[in-house]
């Protein structure tokens, strides 16, 4: 495993930032080294065994997905308990870039393959969510509601103004993307104040059918399901699609105001934080 630093958070309450329990699942941030090789084994059983990512040879050897972001981000895991209590329980993660970490490392993820400049220019507090997955085991209703509880709570607690990342259409051909690509340019491109533009290296053209030759409901329904998710929250994407041929996929940038995500992620937080004296709400932005 690659070498990690985790720093533990207290939450306004004095309790861990992030901690949703609901029958066996729990969701939390990752707190140590073993915590970060599990998600680190996770990413690889999804990204490399099942969709065929290409891993470099010692990802291949240690059969771990891992960057030099993994020690300076903070990272979201979903725990089965009914699973044991080990690193097979480990059934979902979110891996969340703040700007000190940006800092530390001169740039976000998506920089590879956006021009975000728009994003960090922001005057609010932004957020990059990216390397999320699921065990197969676990993609249902259940899990995928859970880990945005968790995503919800984080935003709270650091109060965060808008989400970004870069989320992935499966496959390298955007001619048999075409429906959907043009679907998200022609009705879900971000106001220009806050839209990425994939790099002119990678750009691939999004809009490459006329309105009215596809159906865009049967576009959208296309689409994965963590990118639908996304859209349902209010978000939008970027100017350019871009292919990622290691983990051989078409990306897109997503963008995603928090005042438009739904109300009810954010309830049982507000009661907490209110019952410790904090007055920020990130639907309305009040301090």
């Amino acid at each position: 495993m690659s070498d990690v630093a985790v720093v533990k958070e207290s939450a306004p309450d004095g309790g861990r930032p992030v901690d949703i329990r609901s029958g066996s699942l729990q969701v939390r941030l990752a707190e140590n080294a073993a915590d970060i090789d599990a998600v680190q084994a996770l990413r690889y059983r999804v990204f490399y065994n099942e969709m065929g990512a290409q891993p470099t040879p010692e990802m291949a050897r240690q059969r771990r997905d891992f960057d030099e972001f993994d020690a300076h981000c903070d990272h979201l895991i979903a725990i089965d308990h009914a699973l044991g209590d080990g690193p097979e329980a480990v059934i979902g993660t979110y891996r969340y870039i703040r700007r000190p970490a940006a800092k530390k490392l001169g740039r976000f993820y998506s920089e590879a393959e956006y021009d975000v400049s728009n994003i960090i220019a922001f005057a609010g507090e932004i957020l990059e969510l990216g390397r999320s997955c699921v065990d197969m085991r676990a993609r249902n209703h259940t899990t995928l509601q859970m880990m945005w509880r968790g995503n919800a709570a984080y935003v709270f607690h650091h109060k965060i103004d808008l989400m970004f990342g870069c989320a992935s259409l499966p496959g390298i051909d955007p001619d048999k993307l075409a429906a959907p690509l043009s679907y998200l340019h022609q009705h879900r491109l971000a106001e220009p104040a806050l839209r990425p533009r994939a790099l002119p290296g990678r750009y691939v053209e999004m809009d490459r059918l006329e309105p009215g030759s596809y159906d865009p409901i049967a576009a959208e329904a296309e689409l994965p399901p963590l990118v639908k998710g996304y859209l349902r929250l209010g978000g939008f994407v970027g100017d350019g699609a871009v292919i990622d041929h290691q983990f051989n996929t078409t990306d897109v940038s997503i963008v995603v105001k928090c005042a438009a995500v739904s109300e009810k992620y954010y309830r049982s937080y507000v009661r907490r934080a209110q019952n410790a004296g904090v007055t920020w709400n990130p639907i309305d932005g009040k301090q």
